[in-house]
């Protein structure tokens, strides 16, 4: 695929992540499409997307569409989806997909590529995504905290042969002003943040707080390390080569670094969404029961987001 400053993106589910990345994007001087519910997209196509970031607040000019068909001129599509979306996403693209575009994984959980990867016949990048976004209204996006991604290539043989495509997404999202990696061990990297989501993700919704407020509660707090270290447990048994540095720490420091944040589960609740807990500490505790290792606080964690995930259809 040909990666350059006059690349087209498409950003497949305009929630606050895809926002976020599609709207640095078009804001470097990028043709972004956000594809999209018909509030969003109204709203944008009269407007812009309107961005409040941590160093500006401006709305930005790019086009917007609930047609799925919107992505037939990408050399990049952002996929954004909910996870439990991911099958069905992909099979709506599969026929309108450039055949030498690339799509990007802006996802939560380690399984999506795997759940894309059969229904498209383009190449197919997981990554890792740092960053606090929601959606204030429609068209309308509040940037709380950092904003980096972390891409690359599960399968060294392969990633070799498409280094180009990685370093030159790095360096376009680089001129944006997003930070990104293309990494050496991505399987690890995205082990890392499902640990970070199994730590605070259910603990933010089921205490409707944000990460500053869990990070004084110590009970809070001594919940997420248990679930984080359950995490670990899990990788171990799972020969995933887990980041040489101390990943417990690194959960506390994430706390206290972003603040303000609240979890992409929180957010869901609140809106009266199901979300995505399945594939998150879910996915951990069903892992754990295959490879026969214990993960109560996941499992806790988990049943109680389903408990209160039920009370939507109250």
């Amino acid at each position: 695929m040909s990666i350059s400053s006059s690349t087209k993106i498409a950003v497949m589910g305009a929630g606050a992540v895809g926002c976020y990345f599609g709207g640095m994007l078009a804001r470097a001087g990028h043709m972004v499409t956000l594809i999209g519910r018909a509030q969003h997209v109204e709203a944008v196509n009269r407007e812009g997307l309107w961005l409040e970031s941590l160093k500006f607040a401006e709305f930005i000019p790019l086009r917007a569409s609930t047609d799925v068909q919107a992505v037939r001129d990408a050399d990049l599509v952002l996929f954004c989806v909910k996870t439990p979306d991911s099958a069905a996403a992909a099979r709506e693209l599969a026929l309108h997909l450039k055949p030498d575009a690339a799509l990007l994984s802006l996802q939560n959980g380690v399984d999506n590529v795997a759940r894309i990867r059969p229904h498209v016949a383009v190449l197919v990048i997981p990554s890792v995504v740092y960053v606090a976004a929601t959606m204030t209204g429609p068209g309308r996006m509040k940037h709380g905290g950092r904003g980096e991604l972390i891409i690359g290539l599960e399968d060294a043989t392969i990633g070799a042969a498409h280094q180009p495509t990685l370093a030159a997404i790095a360096a376009i999202c680089a001129r944006a002003a997003i930070p990104c990696r293309v990494a050496e061990n991505i399987e690890g990297d995205m082990w890392e943040k499902l640990l970070m989501n199994c730590a605070y993700n259910a603990i933010s919704a089921l205490g409707r707080a944000h990460y500053g407020r869990i990070a004084k509660n110590a009970p809070a707090m001594a919940t997420a390390i248990a679930a984080a270290k359950e995490v670990l447990a899990v990788a171990k048994a799972s020969k995933v080569r887990m980041p040489d540095r101390d990943l417990i720490d690194a959960a506390i420091k994430l706390a206290l670094m972003m603040t303000t944040a609240i979890s992409s589960t929180a957010q869901d609740i609140a809106r009266g969404k199901r979300t995505e807990i399945d594939f998150l500490n879910g996915f951990i505790v069903e892992r754990g029961k295959t490879l026969n290792v214990a993960t109560p606080v996941n499992q806790a964690l988990h049943a109680l987001v389903k408990l209160l995930e039920e009370s939507l259809d109250d």
